[in-house]
């Protein structure tokens, strides 16, 4: 039990000057009053001399600065003289005293003494004395006296008594402490209405509880309460105040607080101060931070320095934390062990981790375990991981179950996962009763997230609803306005996708605009598409570059493209090279399409005969 006491205790007579820098909600004895010390010992010996002559309230104010000072036996006798006279200070202070001593139960006799006499403290006392003892209807009726009274540690310690019974009444006794100054009154006070805004504790973009909260956080966090300088470090990062937000993490941090430390590491890192950060990280995984530890190991990792990383996660392990065990294992994967990758992920995910679990699964996967990856894949996913529910998708589609992977696929997608949604929106043009404003829905989710493929595909679905274009001559203006599907080619072409590429080329054409047109068509050419490469031979051919476009030709062609093989025979044919000719014809009559293959046919034909007339 702690001392019943406190300095308030000492000044309540008012026969003490409160120093400037004192606190009456510090209820501690065992600190002592910054005073100068000559003074303080003018000052016994004074009270000293009043003592001898009988002075009642000169007994107790010395017997009090004795027992401050430690000195119980030669504060007892003091205190149980002026007790004895009737100073109910004095009964107050004999019993933290007796308390001091362990005798608990003669202590709580003289509180109940002073408490009857009107001593809020010794009230407060007598409650925590007998809360202690089991006895909550006494010890609420005694804190009730010292809190209505306006005792700060007697309102929270009712507070504290309610809070654990649920009564609705304890968060009106903790603001009545809080608002006395009692620095753990307000950070709990400032927890629970940060409790009520959900998970995320956005309390800097709520007017109400979130901004009294961060109020009561700043009260305590003033007063030297560091995990409040914690959190309120929290809320002004969340923010955007990251300053403000290092500054009372740094508070916090050099009052020991570890995760104060870890957060100001992750700042000074995220302002490019690796070093600063590894220094309060290392400060915080020395006091058993695991996310610090982790923070030390991944650092460690980038720097190639395999060991050390290996040292700290093992560290962060020992703390507690699961990542540690993960990040092992990606090391130990990143290295190629394999085995000794698949032991951690087995150790992080049995305890939880729902990524390790999606990492072995993955692990098992590709060392052809299906039915042994398969169960971590779901257990990943039931867990909240969005990419296991998407790997689900991909497994069950190789089996051929497309209504399972559908079903994850969805999943995955409904919580962001930009490739699930692509794969949705196949699914649903696919689907012969699809339905298609659901998969424009799907598609735009994953242009939107980044996907090229979606973006291609979101274009086509546009661009089919789109009124014929009318008949054009290459060079001639047919329209100057882009429509959105033509912007979503582009940024399916500008990611690197070869046949959106292919389309800009081809819209660019049809408007015109030569010069724009080949060069998509080259670069989907030069990135191995054979239908950009035929298309740009056309463009080079028509605007007589024929020996280049035959070139291009030649590369879709080796590619599989029939109609550029039928183009070369030509253009050989009308050069004289027959046999060569003869040679891209039976190339375009083995590619086709049919009436490609149809009119090679005829060419190779006339060759022949030509060449053996």
């Amino acid at each position: 039990m702690d001392v019943m006491g406190d300095k308030a205790t000492l000044l309540e007579t008012g026969r003490f000057v409160q120093p400037a820098d004192f606190s009456e909600s510090t209820g501690d004895l065992s600190q002592p009053m910054d005073r100068d010390e000559t003074g303080e010992a003018a000052e016994e010996a004074r009270q000293r001399l009043a003592a001898q002559s009988g002075d009642v309230e000169a007994m107790s104010v010395l017997g009090a600065l004795l027992l401050r000072r430690g000195d119980l036996d030669g504060a007892e006798p003091h205190l149980r003289a002026a007790t004895a006279a009737g100073d109910r200070a004095a009964a107050n202070n004999l019993g933290v005293l007796l308390h001091q001593r362990g005798y608990a139960e003669d202590a709580a006799g003289w509180w109940r003494i002073a408490a009857v006499a009107g001593s809020a403290a010794a009230a407060h006392a007598l409650g925590r004395h007998h809360r202690e003892r089991g006895d909550e209807p006494a010890a609420e009726y005694w804190l009730r006296q010292s809190a209505e009274q306006g005792h700060a540690l007697g309102a929270y310690a009712l507070a504290d008594l309610l809070e654990h019974r649920g009564d609705t009444g304890a968060e009106q006794w903790m603001r009545i402490a809080a608002e006395r100054g009692h620095r753990e009154a307000a950070y709990r006070l400032a927890r629970a209405l940060d409790r009520r805004l959900g998970p995320e504790g956005d309390v800097g973009d709520d007017h109400g509880a979130g901004a009294e909260a961060e109020q009561w956080y700043r009260q305590a966090a003033a007063r030297g309460h560091r995990r409040a300088a914690l959190h309120l470090g929290a809320i002004l990062e969340r923010r955007g105040a990251l300053k403000e937000a290092g500054r009372w993490y740094l508070t916090s941090a050099k009052d020991g607080e570890a995760r104060a430390a870890c957060a100001l590491g992750f700042l000074l890192r995220d302002a490019g101060d690796t070093e600063s950060a590894a220094v309060w990280w290392l400060r915080a995984a020395q006091d058993g931070d695991g996310n610090a530890a982790n923070a030390l190991g991944a650092l460690h990792a980038e720097r190639g320095e395999s060991q050390t990383a290996e040292r700290w996660y093992r560290a962060a392990m020992d703390a507690g934390d699961d990542n540690g065990a993960y990040n092992l294992g990606l090391l130990c994967a990143e290295q190629g062990r394999t085995a000794q990758a698949e032991q951690w992920y087995r150790r992080a995910a049995y305890a939880g981790h729902r990524e390790a679990a999606n990492a072995l699964a993955i692990l098992l996967l590709q060392g052809g375990d299906t039915a042994g990856a398969e169960p971590w894949f779901s257990k990943a996913a039931e867990a909240g991981s969005v990419d296991a529910a998407f790997n689900l998708g991909i497994l069950f589609a190789g089996r051929g179950e497309e209504a399972v992977a559908l079903r994850w696929y969805e999943r995955a997608a409904a919580a962001g996962h930009t490739e699930a949604a692509l794969q949705v929106g196949i699914a649903r043009l696919r689907d012969g009763d699809g339905d298609e404003a659901e998969a424009e829905r799907h598609l735009r989710c994953a242009a939107g997230g980044g996907s090229a493929e979606a973006a291609y595909r979101l274009a086509t679905v546009l661009d089919a609803r789109r009124p014929p274009v009318p008949a054009h001559s290459l060079g001639e203006p047919v329209h100057t306005e882009k429509s959105e599907c033509e912007e979503w080619y582009e940024r399916a072409a500008s990611q690197g996708h070869r046949r959106a590429q292919v389309r800009v080329g081809m819209l660019a054409a049809a408007r015109g605009d030569v010069v724009e047109a080949a060069r998509w068509y080259r670069e989907a050419a030069e990135a191995g598409s054979r239908n950009g490469a035929f298309n740009l031979g056309l463009l080079l051919a028509r605007e007589g570059s024929d020996p280049e476009a035959a070139v291009w030709w030649a590369r879709a062609a080796d590619a599989g493209h029939g109609r550029a093989a039928l183009r070369l025979a030509l253009v050989y044919a009308r050069r004289g090279e027959l046999a060569e000719g003869q040679r891209w014809a039976d190339r375009a009559v083995a590619l086709g399409p049919a009436e490609v293959a149809e009119r090679a046919a005829r060419l190779r034909d006339a060759l022949r005969e030509e060449l053996s007339a």
